[in-house]
This record gives C-alpha cells, structure tokens and sequence, in this order.
C-alpha cells in the first residue's frame, strides 16, 4: 500500500507530494498509517489526532477527495474499489495525481483553510466565525431551584445538532465556502440553529438574526456535502433550510436580494 501525502514547508512556502509505502494490517486506519510514517519513515510529518476515537474531530483532512476523520477511516474501505460518496464539485476535488484506487491513498490537509505544516490546518478563522454566533446558553427567566427539565422528544430534536464535533469536515467539503471567505460555515449555523430551538430558551427569533447576513442563512446553496460528509451524522442544510423558512415567514428577507 501507498500514502501519497501532500506535504508543505512553511519555511520555504513549497507544497510536494511524498509517497510512502506502508505494510496494511488488519483494522488499520489512515491514523495509523500516518503514525507508521511519522514513528518509521519520516518524523518530519505533521498532523494532528487527539481522541483517536471519532469524538474530538482533530484528524479531519482530504482523504481520496473526501473530508473525513483519519482515526475512523479504514484503509481497507479505500482500498476496496468502492467509489466514495458523490459530492458536488469544489476546486479542491480536482484531480491532481493519477491514483491507483487498489494501492494508493491520497492525503491532504482540509480544503478551505491555511496550512500550517503538511496536514495541519489553521483553525482560527473556522472557530472565529463560530464564536461570532455566540454560541452560549442563554436561558430566559430565573434559574429554577434543581434543574431545567426537558421533554423526551425535544431532546431528540437538540441531538441531530449537538453531535457536531466540530471537525470542520462540512466546512472543507462546501463549495459556498470555496468561493466565499466570509460565509459563516454549515458547522457554526448548524450549532446556531441548535441553540434556536432549545426549549430553555427563549421563544423568539433573535437568534436566527445574528446570521440574517448575506454571509449567513441565505449564502446556503444546499448543495449537501456538508451532510453527506459528516462523521456524526449532522445535517446543516435541515437547519439552514428551516430558520431561511421562519426568518421569512416572520418577514425577512435575503438582505442580498437572492443567490
């Protein structure tokens, strides 16, 4: 088997293509490849892991032109033949080396954001348009004297959002934010939108307002990569297409004058 890595020295601004060959084992994943480079082949290579577990999304990266967790990839799945999954186009799926599907596997860092070393991305701009949303619990009233409790069914709804583990894969996969620095990502509306309907909350729509921009809820093109990239399963577009319908039933309007 053989990594072909997308390596950039951030000393000499170079971008290359390293190629490594790695002995597959059963259940290995491209983490563990990458960690088989790093600790026997190149110490040099940068990436980033954490949980090694799918739950902290720090290995998020282009894997074979698609962004997903290195720690939960298996590079058995890669290797299989099998297309993975269709995603409507954006610069970074164009091709750049020719692959053989059965033996190689192509790595890169996550599209849309700088690269600091190899597969290292800065993820300042990401978390900066996600904390612009403010995204704080704001119960309204007085805290009751044990807890606030939640109805069954409300807490089903909060989930589809709350699994977000901020990985950023939706945001390297979406062709708006390819072409639009300042769109605020399906990641940071997704959590807004997840705070929006909270029950513990107030019942209004002020929170649908802090993106009521041409940057926000109405850049949305629905493409859907963000949903079908996503490792937990969280669908942006469902909460994007929502709050445009409520904001516009309570009489706003795309302040850009439509897309």
């Amino acid at each position: 088997m053989r990594l072909i890595v997308k390596r950039f020295d951030p000393e000499t601004g170079i971008e290359s293509f390293n190629i490594f060959e790695v002995e597959q084992r059963p259940g290995m994943t491209v983490l563990d490849a990458l960690f088989v480079v790093q600790d026997t082949m190149d110490d040099t290579l940068s990436f980033r892991y954490s949980c090694r577990g799918a739950v902290c999304g720090s290995c998020a990266m282009l894997i074979d032109k698609v962004p997903r967790l290195a720690c939960r990839t298996q590079i058995a799945d890669l290797l299989s033949g099998e297309d993975g999954p269709e995603l409507k186009h954006y610069p970074a799926l164009d091709p750049i080396v020719p692959l053989n599907r059965a033996e190689e596997i192509l790595i890169e860092p996550l599209p849309h954001l700088p690269v600091i070393k190899d597969l290292v991305v800065d993820m300042e701009d990401f978390y900066r348009k996600y904390r612009s949303l403010q995204p704080l619990f704001r119960p309204e009233g007085e805290g009751p004297e044990k807890e606030r409790l939640m109805d069954p069914s409300d807490v089903t709804k909060l989930e589809m959002f709350t699994n977000c583990i901020l990985c950023a894969s939706c945001y390297g996969s979406c062709p708006v934010d390819a072409e639009d620095p300042e769109y605020l990502g399906p990641a940071a509306l997704a959590k807004l939108y997840r705070y929006h309907i909270d029950p513990r909350e107030g019942d209004d729509i002020s929170r649908l307002l802090l993106a009521h921009s041409p940057e926000g809820w109405w850049a949305c093109d629905f493409h859907g990569n963000c949903r079908t990239v996503c490792p937990k399963g969280v669908p942006p577009i469902f909460a994007i297409g929502k709050a445009k319908k409520e904001l516009e039933s309570s009489g706003f309007r795309d302040p850009s004058g439509g897309r």
